[in-house]
Parts: structure tokens; sequence; C-alpha cells
């Protein structure tokens, strides 16, 4: 369909004398601007091509002239110092190829084009081959397109052959020999994006971003023509996959700029960038890398997240989703995988597997036909979950899905990768490459990871699988050694790490990469003044040296009505301003630069705006310039800038400073009164904020010009800055300032300066560089010296520091010069005394190190001494001790003391004043010594006497006795009376103890032990009273206190009572009872008491008032052990019966009847004789009496008459017994609490028999047989029983009484009865009988 034809507006209507004056101009205009574009850039090569010939050549011939003697030394193959670079040139236009090549011999070199040999003479004047001073050369005139070709410099000697190859591309203008037919529209609008030139400028470095954050990618460019509605065609592209716009990825182009910025970073967008340009020449493409790392993990230890989440295998109700996975340096191994679902509409994310799968993919099952999903992924180690990936792109679950399916079945990580090289590339990369593993099962990449020579941890180099062998790591710190290792990733998982690769330090490696060669761009070219014939200008460096010094600047000039560029300088310039002559009055100008190095002359700068040669007559000064920045640090800076050029009309009196955050045009002046100096310290900076800068000159008639903004300047400091370090020399004394850089390059140096002006070669002060530290030495140092010292590393990106040198600083610097010029022997420990055994004294001084060589002398009260009768004098170089024993310290030894030291320079002297109470000290300690020494001739004491306290808390006194033999003995005495033990002491044991059991305050007394032979005696004193008495009570205490048991409940007939057994209790420790935390006072009610392994505590008559919390603390000076009890609810209750019956059952063994005296056990008595059986009976009320024998109650007769007298008294009578009276008698005594049964066995013999031996029976009671008193009183009470220390019963309501308690047996045996007794019980079971009972206080 053909295009329908443009309706011109009626507004544009023209009579046909305009549409033929239009007509005109848009013809010489489309003329003038295919003229113009062919003369620009004819001229931009030829000049960069004479630039570039003429620096190598004053270079090569510098380098020659320093080599020449080495060279022709040292046998060397060829080898291309500067090589052949590629060109590009118009049609009729001459080109020049050169390089430079060293060898010994002198290598010959020839010329090839597309590998046949250039002749010259095949072709008179078309090629002219030369030959100066090692440069060689080949010039191509007038050149067609039949030229483009590869052209090829092959160097040769007998040790080689080198080889260096370029491109020469030959280009026709564009619309040569074409006719230009213009509409009523001017010929500009039909010129197509892909028609324009374009270079790339400032392009964008390798970048470093972190997960969540944004990033830009700015690439700046010259469009010719410049046209706002025709901008360039820019394509970016990720890893060469080309990049579309979207939420992730925004483009743009224009305004002389290409960008790409990513607005939510994930490690999926980390590789390598490129962004490909159209121009009419073909392509213009810039590549670098970005690295994207991990952010913070959402625990300490965690993966980081996976990455790469794609859908495959879709189908309705079912999708296999697969990752990569995260790289692991320094965290533990993942263990596993969550991967989460989201279907479009919702707001939730769903887990779709309960348990971490193991591998990188995952069938997620239970899709909905026609919705859609999208998923994510998180990783899983021993230190928690990452955080989530990014999310896949929208799937979609539909029926018989054409999707992309998962390759790979091979189970199991790769094998690790192969040997790993490290070669240099630029000052912070190197280039690593490395042999695939032999087992690749389906590899998704590898990791690279990095470790500095002498660290322990490993560090991420990528944070995406790179898919090639070969890569290149950025970001390291110059002048730094690494090591490098590789693993490869797969579905399953990493596999081992490769072998290390050998150390490499990084530092440029020149030529191996064009953009690293030649200089970039100078910018920021500046007016700053103008006198109506000339205009001086100023740039600002390039931000790249390329390698080497940026030691020349070439100007180029146009009428700003033009686009013809003219050389200003055909001699480099040097400094970084240039005054530009002959111009005319009026014009515009523009200017630009061009900086070259020894690699050669890079690109030229962006023109500047538009200057007038006009004459500058404002009475107020010019701008300053050259605005730089020093000192960067997260809240300040240092401004730096240059005094103007045009000072107005009258000289310069200070500066203003104005700053602003960049992007904002609101101001803010830093200083309110000018600064006299150029610089000015900028604080209260925000940290990553960026900043711009201007400065205004002053002088008595006003403030002048600001300058031009300074570039942003963001307010961080480059990692690991250090600043500069003040010190003193340690071997020569010099006092110095010291930088270590952290970053440097081969072409960096340190500029010093003072108060901001650089230094110089100055007498003052002496400068050193060693690898990356530079100091800066005084020669003299004085107060003239003081001032703020700065220095700047060169070709670094901001290396810089300062220093004040305050007055008092200085002053302790040139202190410690002092010392060290003047050196003295160091002392650990001054000159000093000890007195030794025998009483000798010993004076000594320690140094920190002592020589051979070294000499001392002692003086005493100014009187040398030396080694003789009574003193001795010597020295040891090992320990540096220096010492004067004197044998015989006496009141004449009183005065000073000092040593002399000299030690080859050094030399120090130390004194000792011992006058006074100083010096009585030290001579009674003399003579105490002495004393000591002729008492340990004989039997002595080598511990006196002090006490211990065994488990069982028996208190030991203790001494231990020295030079002893069998004949020696030792004696015990308390209170000057001799104590003898019970085993005597083994003096030949080397010690001796004194037992005292059971301590208490009888202990109270002084304590001597005598050891004595026949060589002499000592004797030992211990007064155990006041503290030392406490301090034994605690001691016990402390064993006592351990050992308690818990407090036992135990019912007695007078009520309750609370018990703690222990290994040893006394009064005298320091135990107190508690009530509900109040003290228990002993009393009639609360009685408290204990015996040698119980304390207790007694309720008398107890009540409800007694219920509640008992507590029985034991102290020992130091800690309170404590024993509680509950005697409360049900445990008081049980307890308060339990004592009820005791009670009653004690009232009713007091009162039952009983034979309490006058009964023998057996009886033998001759026939015819009278029997009387008489006892006393007790009991209350009073007891029933019956008499038995043989078990059968006995009747009153005349022959046996029973009597029972007064109710005390109980009588059988037998009168003249006869044999048959013989039998085992009895009596019954009872009440109505009980009774007692006694047998008598009575043996009846004739007149002549021989009298029977008696048979003992055992007479019965049934209670406890009591102890038969004179008088009918009631028995005493029966003593409390003790358990043995295993015994000790556990506390326990169900049984108060201790199980262990004896039950005694009667003390008194009765023959037994050869017939059993009537058993006649007690109402009261005899185990109550033997509860005990406290004795009355």
């Amino acid at each position: 369909m053909a295009e329908q034809a443009y309706t011109i507006p009626v507004f544009r209507q023209r009579t046909a004398e305009e549409t033929e004056e239009y007509q005109r101009v848009s013809k010489n205009v489309g003329k003038g601007l295919a003229v113009i574009q062919e003369e620009l850039q004819r001229m931009r090569i030829a000049t960069k091509a004479q630039v570039e010939s003429l620096e190598i050549q004053k270079e090569v011939k510098g380098m020659m002239r320093k080599r020449v003697d080495l060279l022709e030394e040292i046998p060397k193959l060829p080898d291309f110092l500067v090589a052949l670079r590629p060109h590009t040139v118009w049609e009729k236009t001459p080109v020049k190829l050169f390089c430079t090549v060293e060898g010994n011999p002198r290598p010959i070199v020839k010329w090839y084009k597309d590998g046949v040999p250039v002749d010259p003479l095949s072709a008179p004047g078309k090629y002219k081959i030369e030959n100066k001073y090692g440069v060689h050369s080949l010039i191509v005139s007038r050149c067609v397109v039949s030229d483009t070709a590869e052209y090829s410099a092959v160097a040769t000697n007998q040790h080689g052959t080198a080889t260096s190859k370029a491109k020469i591309i030959v280009k026709r203008p564009a619309g040569a020999g074409e006719s230009c037919q213009l509409g009523l529209v001017p010929h500009l609008t039909e010129i197509h994006a892909s028609k324009l030139d374009v270079s790339l400028l400032d392009r964008f470095p390798v970048s470093f971003g972190v997960e969540g954050n944004s990033i830009r990618l700015v690439c700046t460019m010259v469009v010719v023509p410049d046209l706002p509605n025709i901008p360039p065609i820019a394509q970016w592209y990720r890893d060469d996959k080309l990049l579309k716009p979207s939420k992730l990825v925004e483009m743009s182009v224009g305004g002389g700029a290409a960008s790409l910025t990513l607005p939510h970073l994930a490690k999926d967008d980390e590789g390598l960038y490129t962004l490909r340009i159209f121009t009419k020449d073909g392509t213009a493409e810039h590549s670098a890398y970005l690295f994207v790392s991990d952010a913070a993990p959402s625990a300490p230890g965690a993966p980081g997240a996976p990455m790469s989440v794609k859908a495959y295998d879709v189908n309705s109700d079912y999708v296999l989703v697969a990752w990569k996975p995260p790289n692991t340096v320094n965290e533990a191994p993942i263990t596993g995988y969550f991967v989460d679902r989201f279907e479009a509409g919702t707001d939730t994310w769903v887990q779709c597997n309960d348990a971490p799968v193991k591998i990188c993919k995952y069938p997620v099952h239970g899709l909905r036909v026609g919705h859609s999903y999208y998923f994510r992924v998180r990783a899983v180690n021993s230190s928690g979950i990452s955080r989530p990936s990014r999310k896949s792109d929208k799937v979609t679950a539909l029926d018989a899905a054409e999707s992309e399916r998962l390759q790979g079945t091979d189970e199991g990580v790769p094998s690790a990768p192969g040997h790993v090289v490290a070669t240099r590339n630029t000052k912070s990369s190197v280039f690593v490459q490395w042999e695939a593993p032999k087992h690749l099962k389906h590899l998704m990449g590898y990791y690279i990871d990095g470790r500095v020579v002498g660290a322990k941890e490993w560090f991420a180099c990528n944070h995406k699988p790179f898919k090639h062998t070969r890569f290149v790591v950025h970001g390291l710190i110059p002048g730094e050694t690494y090591v490098f290792r590789v693993q490869a990733v797969n579905l399953f998982g990493l596999s081992e790490e490769s072998q290390e690769s050998s150390p490499i330090a990084v530092e440029p490696a020149l030529g191996k990469r064009a953009e690293y060669a030649t200089p970039s761009a100078p910018f920021g070219i500046t007016m700053l003044s103008s006198d109506g014939s000339s205009i001086t200008v100023a740039w600002k460096s390039p931000k790249h040296c390329g390698g080497s010094k940026v030691n020349a600047y070439y100007i180029d000039k146009r009428d700003a009505d033009t686009l013809v560029w003219k050389e200003v300088n055909l001699n480099a310039v040097t400094e970084r301003m240039c005054t530009v002559e002959n111009l005319k009055e009026g014009t515009f100008y523009e200017f630009r630069v061009t900086a070259g190095n020894m690699a050669g002359v890079g690109l030229p700068s962006a023109a500047s705006i538009p200057m007038k040669c006009e004459a500058w007559t404002m009475e107020e000064p010019g701008p300053a310039y050259d605005l730089s920045f020093s000192e960067v640090r997260s809240h300040s800076l240092v401004i730096l800038w240059r005094a103007p050029i045009y000072t107005g009309a009258s000289a310069v009196t200070g500066y203003f400073v104005d700053m602003a955050k960049k992007g904002s045009s609101e101001f803010v002046t830093l200083n309110q009164e000018a600064v006299s100096h150029r610089y000015l310290q900028v604080t209260g900076l925000e940290e990553g904020e960026s900043y711009v800068f201007r400065v205004r000159a002053v002088n008595a008639h006003g403030v002048g010009k600001p300058s031009q903004l300074s570039e942003p300047v963001c307010a961080k400091a480059i990692p690991g800055t250090k600043e500069i370090v003040a010190g003193v020399d340690e071997e020569t004394g010099d006092v110095f300032l010291s930088l270590e850089a952290c970053e440097i390059c081969e072409t960096s140096k340190f500029v010093w300066s003072k108060n901001y002006k650089p230094i110089g070669d100055c007498p003052r002060v002496a400068v050193t560089t060693k690898g990356r530290t530079s100091r800066l030495t005084f020669t003299n140092p004085d107060k003239d010296d003081l001032g703020k010292y700065s220095v700047i590393v060169t070709d670094t990106d901001g290396v810089s520091a300062s220093h004040t040198l305050t007055e008092d600083a200085l002053n302790t610097m040139l202190e410690l010069s002092y010392a060290i010029r003047h050196p003295i022997v160091p002392l650990k420990h001054g000159l000093n005394y000890e007195v030794l055994e025998k009483g000798h004294v010993r004076f000594w001084l320690q140094a920190v190190k002592l020589s051979p060589s070294v000499s001392y002398r002692f003086i005493v009260n100014d009187k040398e001494v030396t080694s003789g009768e009574g003193q001795k004098i010597s020295h040891d170089v090992a320990t540096g001790i220096i010492q004067m024993t004197v044998d015989h310290f006496t009141r004449a030894n009183e005065g000073t003391y000092t040593v002399q030291i000299h030690d080859g320079k050094a030399k120090t002297q130390s004194s000792l004043v011992l006058v006074g109470d100083v010096f009585k000290a030290a001579l009674k300690e003399a003579e105490f010594q002495r004393k000591e020494h002729i008492r340990k001739q004989g039997p002595h004491f080598s511990e006196y006497l002090y006490f211990t306290v065994t488990e069982d808390c028996t208190v030991m006194l203790v001494c231990k006795v020295a030079n002893v033999k069998k004949e020696s003995t030792l004696h015990w005495y308390k209170d000057d009376e001799e104590i003898v033990p019970d085993t005597p002491p083994n003096v030949m044991s080397g010690s001796c103890a004194l037992p005292l059991p059971l301590f208490s305050r009888k202990d109270h007394g002084v304590y001597k032990a005598v050891l004595s032979d026949d060589r002499g005696k000592d004797t030992s004193v211990f007064d155990i009273s006041g503290k030392v008495f406490d301090d034994i009570i605690n001691a016990i205490a402390q064993i006592a206190g351990a050992s308690a048991s818990e407090l036992v409940l135990q019912c007695t007939p007078e009520g309750i009572r609370l018990q703690c057994y222990m290994n040893y209790y006394t009064e005298e420790m320091k135990t107190v009872w508690k009530h509900k935390e109040s003290k228990i006072a002993s009393s009639e009610k609360m009685r408290i008491g204990g015996t040698a392994e119980m304390a207790w505590m007694q309720i008398c008559d107890p009540s409800d008032k007694e219920k509640g919390h008992y507590t029985m603390e034991i102290s020992d000076g130091v800690k309170t052990h404590t024993r509680t009890f509950d005697l409360s609810g049900q445990a008081y209750t049980d307890a308060y019966e339990e004592y009820l019956r005791l009670k009653a059952a004690a009232f009713a063994e007091k009162n039952r009847g009983r034979v309490v005296g006058g009964l023998p056990d057996v009886v033998t008595i001759m026939e015819e004789k009278s029997l009387s059986l008489t006892c006393t009976v007790w009991g209350e009320p009073t007891p029933e009496v019956t008499w038995f024998k043989n078990e059968q109650e006995v009747a009153s007769t005349e022959h046996t008459r029973v009597t029972f007298d007064g109710g005390k008294f109980a009588s059988l009578v037998i009168n003249k017994v006869t044999p048959e009276d013989s039998g085992k008698y009895s009596i019954n005594v009872r009440n109505k609490y009980g009774g007692e049964f006694v047998e008598i066995t009575v043996s009846v013999y004739r007149h002549g028999e021989k009298i029977p031996e008696p048979k003992l029976g055992q007479p019965k009671a049934a209670a406890a047989t009591p102890v038969p008193p004179k008088s009918p009183a009631p028995p005493s009470k029966t003593p409390t029983p003790t358990p043995s220390k295993a015994q000790t019963p556990a506390p326990s309501m169900k049984s108060p009484t201790p199980a262990s308690t004896p039950i005694s047996k009667s003390p008194t045996p009765t023959p037994k009865s050869p017939t059993p007794p009537r058993s006649v019980k007690s109402p009261t079971p005899p185990r109550f009988m033997k509860s005990p009972t406290p004795p009355r206080k």
C-alpha cells in the first residue's frame, strides 16, 4: 500500500519566492553538513595519528637510550613494545601503521597484507616503509576501498619470530557522487538513526550491586549530528541475550547518554552487560560485568537465595520447577530447598513441600486448569532459611501444553574442575581459567571463590553460575596476593572444590587490553581569563590514566559557528592549563583536549561550551579552578582549588566555598568569613550522600565569578583506608610521618604537602617510598615543622590522608628520639634489696637486656666497693641481673647504694637510700634470719602449730618438723600441763598432730609443742582463744553444716521434736532456729539443745500456734547452711496425734503395777524350814497381787500364807517346807494400766543331802524390767537413744520413732523356767516405751 502524501498545513504555505529561497537554504545546509561531517572525521583521524606517532617516537627514543647497554648484552627474542593498532579511514586519505620492536640482536621487520609481502616497488608511491630508532612504520598513501585488509609486521632474529597484526578499513564518504533532492521539509529529517556518527565516551565500569538495591549503567556518547527527535538505536544484552524493557529492566537513550536501570537487583541479574549502538560505520559496543552479591541473610549463617527459577513440563495440574543453587563459601552446606507457589489474583505464598527437597528441581502438583502461578524457592541449612529467590515467570496450567522440558537424568553432582590458573589482568582484577570437570552431568556453570593469602575465610567471586571456563575476577585490592578455587554446579548441587591456584599478586598487565593502554578523555574545560586576543582555559585530568603517566595534552579549537577543529599546539602541553593566542575579539570559540601517555593518545574530550573572546574588565576576580578532593571520609572531606588567573582590580584576599547535594540547585556557603588559603575541610556530611561544590574568589571590590561545579563526590571512605601515622624510628631515632596506601598501582606516586602546599625538594624533610608505604622524615624537627601534613596517592581512586603535627606531639616524639639516639640501659627493676637466710643481704637490679661486654660498679656512700671479704659482686647476662651480697649486715651498712652500668653506647644508674626506719627494718629482718639459721641447726619446726578439722569434725593441732633424728622427742602441753596422747608422736614422719575430739569451750587454752634432742630444742605455741577459737568453730561448722541431714520430725511424750543429724554438733556453733522467719529463743515452751551427733528443737505441749515453717541455720562465717521443715497441714495433724498417744502411753507406763524389789530368782531351802518370799510392789491405783505355783493360783492356808500389807508389801510364807513345795512360783502384779509377772524357782532338799545347784530360769515381763529402787519411788526416765550415722532416720510422719531404735532387754537375767510362763500383756505396745525423751536443762 502506497504511503499517503504529506499535506502542507495552510499556516505553513509559502509564496513562490519564499519556496525558492527555502529550497536554496535547505540545499546549502544539507551540503554543508555533509562537508562538515567529512572534515570532522578526517581531522580527528589525522590529528590522532600525528600525535600518536610523535609521542611514541619520543617515548621510544628515551627508552632506547636507557636500555641500549642492556640490550647489547642480553640475548632476547623479538618482542613488540608497541603493537600495531587498527584504523578506519576515509577514502583518499593516508594511513600510517607503526610499531616498536625490541630484541637482541636487533630484529628485521617485514610487512604483509593479508599474508602477502608488501613490495613498495610494485606500486611506486603507494607504500612507504621506514625504520627510525626501533620504530617501524608502514605508510599507505591515498587509500582506496581495496586497501581494506589485515596488515601484519613480522619481526625476526636468530632466536625466534614475533608477529603483530592490525586491520585497516577504508570507508567511502556517505552520499559521494549522489545528488541531494530536497522537498519542502529540510533534508535533516530524512536521516535514519543508523546513519548517525556515534562515539562512546565515558563508559560504565565493572559494577557491584547487592540484592534488593538498584543500579544504573550509563554510557555517555557524542552523536553527530545530534538530533533530539532521532536518538541512536541502542540495544542492551546480558550474557549475549537481548534484554527487553520490563518492570525489572528500564532503558533510556538520548541527551548524549544511554542508560540501563535495574530497580530491584537479584542474583539473576549478574552477568556481562553489553551496550550495542548502531552507527553509520557499523556498531559501537562496550561490555562490563555486573556482580550482584547476597543481601544480608535472614539469620546469621543462613545461605544465599537460589536463582533462575523456571517451570518445565507444564501440564494441567502439574509443573516441574527447577532452579540454580546459591554459592556457599563460609556458610554451612545446604540441606534442602522449599518451593513456594503464588496463584495470580491472590495475595499469599503457599509452601509446596513439607520437607526440604535436596536437589534443584521439584514437581508441583495440585494446580488448577487455566489458573496462572508464580514460583519461588528458599534454601535451607543448619543455620536457617535463606531469603526467597526472585519469582519465576507466570505459568498457566493448561492441557497438552507445549512447554520446555528439563534435560538431564544423570544423578549426582559433577566432578571437581581441573587445574586452575590465575594470571594478571588489571590493577584490581585477575584472569582465572580452569579445566572442565571430567564428568559434567548436565553442568549449569561454575562458582569461583577467592582468598587472600594468609587469611582463613574464602569470599565468593561470582554469585550466579558462570558457564565458561574462564572468568575475570574484579574488585580485588591492588598489591594483595590471592589464590582461587572453582566448583561446578548442576541440579544436584555443588561439586567438590578444585585444587587452589598458585598465589598471584594483583598488579596491572599493560597492553593486554586496549582500554588500559591509552588514557580516557579529559573533561571539565573551563575559561579562566580573556584579554580580547587570547583565552586561558583549564581542564581536569582523565579519570583513567591507562596504566602509565599522562604526560601530554593537545588542545583543539574551533569557531562556534563551524564544525572544523584546528590544532592549537603541536608540542605537547604538560600542565592542565593553556592560553590560546591569536583569537578574534568578539568571536565565540569551543575547545577540546586530548590526553596522551606512553601507549598513545586517547579520545578527545567533549567540546566545551562556547566561550566569547572579549577582554575582562570587571573589578572582581575571575573563577577559581581545578577543584579537587582529598581525605574523603564518611562525614568529612577536604576540598582544594587553584587561584584565579584573572585577579581583577586588586589582589585576591580570600575564598568562599559553596556546597549542594547532587541534583540540587540550593547551594549553602560553608564558611561565613572568607578563607585566605586554598583549601577547606568540610564536615557534617551524610554518609553515602553525593555533593557538588563551587568556589568564589574575593578581593577588595567584591566576590567574583563562581568556579565551574566540581564533579559529584560521595561521602564514603575507600575500603581499607588508613590514616597517617606519626612515630619515631626505633633504630635511628628519626621523627617521621608514614602512610600505608590501601590501593596503589605501578604509576602511583605519593605527593606530600604541608598546609596543602606541595613540599617538593625541601632540606627539612626527606621522602622515601617502599611498596605501598611512604615515609616523610624530618631532618631536624623543631617548631617550624608544626602544621598540617597531607599526602595524596596519584593514579588511585582518591587515596589520601592528613595529620596535624602539634607542639605536644612533637615534643613527645623528640623526647623519644633523644632516648633512642642517646640510649640508656632499660631496667625491669631498679636497685632493691632482699634479706636472705643466714642474715645475708642481697642488693640487686635487673636490666631488660645485657650484653657480654657490660661493665658496672657499686658505690656505697660515695665509695666504690669491689668483691672481697664480706661481700660478693656478680652478674648474669641471661637474666640481666647485677647483684652484691653482704654477708654480715650491721649498723655500719646504713647509707646510699648506687649501681652505674655501661653497656656499649647505653648507660644508666640506679640508687637505693637505706637510712632511718627503712634501714632499721632491714637490719631487724637480717638479725631475725641469722637467729633462724642458728635455730635450724638443731631440731626445729619447719611449720609452727596450726589447726585442721577432719571430716568427722575432730580438731587436729598440726606442726611440721625438720632436722630430726630418732632420739628427737616431742612433748605436748596445755596451759603448761603435759598432755600424753594415746599414740606417741612420730617425729621421723616430719609431721605431728594432737587430736582434740568433740571440740568445745572446754578446749580453751594455750597449747605448746616442744621438740628437743641433744642438739637443742624448739618450741611452738598455739593459743586457742578469741578469734582462733572462733575460726576453729567456723571450720567445724563448715564440715558439720555440709553433712547435716534434712530436718526429721520426732514425737515424744513431752511434745514434737525437730532433729538434724550431722557429723558433730556443739553448742558453740552459730546455730539459729526460726519459726516463720522469726528467731526462736530457748524456753520452757521451745527447748533447743543437742548431742554430739544431733541438734534438736522441741515444742513442748504443742498447739496450733506452733504450726508453720521451721528453719535451722548453721553459719560457718562465710556460708550459711540451711535446713527446713514445714510443720503444718496433715504433717502437723499426724504429729499431734502421735504426741497425744505417746503422752498417754508414758502415763500408763508410769502408773502400771510392778514389782520394784525383794524377790530372788532362785531359792534353795532345807525341808522343815520356813520360806518367806516378800517383795515390794507399786502401782497407781494400788495393784492386785496374785501368787502362782506351777501356774496354779496359791490360796492362803496355814501351810501357805499369802499377805499384802499397806498396798506395798506382798508376801508368800510357807511353813515347814517339804520336797513337795519345790516348784516354780510366780507373782502377778497388775492394775488397770498393766502389770508384771515375776517367777521364782524353789528347790527343797532333805537334811544331809547335798545342796543341789540351782537351775536358772528367765523371768518374763510384760514391759521393760525396771531398775529395782530402794524405795517404792517411780523409776527415772530412760536416756535418749542415739542412732549411728548410717542409721540417720529419714523424715516420715507415719513412723515418727526411728526404726533403728533398739529395744532394750532386762538388765537382770532370771533363771529360765522349765514351764513357759503365763503371758500377761501390757495395754501399751512396748515400742512406744522406748521413745527418746530429751533431758531437762
